[in-house]
């Protein structure tokens, strides 16, 4: 059961029975912990819904470009800092920690690279001994071993530790991770521009709702506690 639906139920039930009973004790105790636990109840409930009348109520709501506008600083400013970005890029390519390209080496088409071998070749002083043997058609046989051969070579090249070092190098220069931020930033950017303030008030009540539950708790419990003491000091 929802522990502000039953907070407010045991304040009730206190209530009545005090009423009823003609105990001043119960009777203020509950009346005190209904009063609190739906005064925190409307709080909550204002946090994420418009109620009208009641000003500064739907706030998630009402302040949804400044929510928006929070994430962003939140991820820029604390997650992806210039810092952390060169800490990642020294943690990944320094030390035993290769950074692994084959897998993007392994998509490269690299026939262009063995059409232009050829176009070189025709335009050579060689160009007319190849026609004699049947012209760039003779070399198409060559095609695959040589872009295997390439694209093995490729690959060694990008394990050289001078080539990481190189690599290193460059990304680290101030503008590439400046470029490396702003990239970061538009993508973030355009993710939130795809947020609504629904979607926004649903993302924060997930989180939080349950949490803000307790403050319904406390409100009848510390209600409840001052009723009681009305009572004696009435009495």
């Amino acid at each position: 059961m929802n522990k502000s639906f039953l907070t407010n139920i045991i304040a009730a039930a206190i209530f009545a029975a005090g009423y009823f009973l003609d105990q001043p004790i119960a009777l203020y105790g509950g009346l005190f912990a209904l009063s609190g636990s739906l005064t925190n109840l409307l709080a909550v409930h204002m946090l994420f819904e418009k109620v009208p009348g009641l000003y500064g109520s739907g706030v998630i709501q009402a302040r949804f470009e400044a929510f928006k506008l929070g994430i962003k600083s939140l991820m820029m400013d604390q997650f992806f800092t210039k810092e952390n970005i060169d800490r990642f890029l020294n943690k990944e390519m320094s030390g035993g920690a290769n950074l692994n390209l084959d897998p993007v080496i392994e998509k490269i088409d690299f026939n262009p690279t063995f059409d232009g071998l050829v176009d070189v070749i025709n335009n050579s002083q060689f160009g007319g001994m190849l026609m004699m043997m049947g012209g760039a058609e003779a070399l198409t046989p060559l095609r695959e071993p040589f872009v295997a051969k390439m694209r093995q070579s490729v690959i060694d090249i990008t394990q050289q530790e001078s080539f990481r070092e190189a690599l290193k190098g460059q990304i680290e220069q101030p503008e590439m991770l400046g470029d490396i931020t702003a990239n970061i930033e538009t993508v973030i950017e355009q993710r939130l521009d795809e947020l609504t303030p629904d979607m926004v008030k649903d993302i924060v009540q997930t989180m939080i709702r349950e949490h803000l539950g307790w403050l319904v708790v406390w409100g009848g419990v510390f209600g409840g506690l001052i009723g009681v003491v009305s009572a004696l000091v009435t009495a």
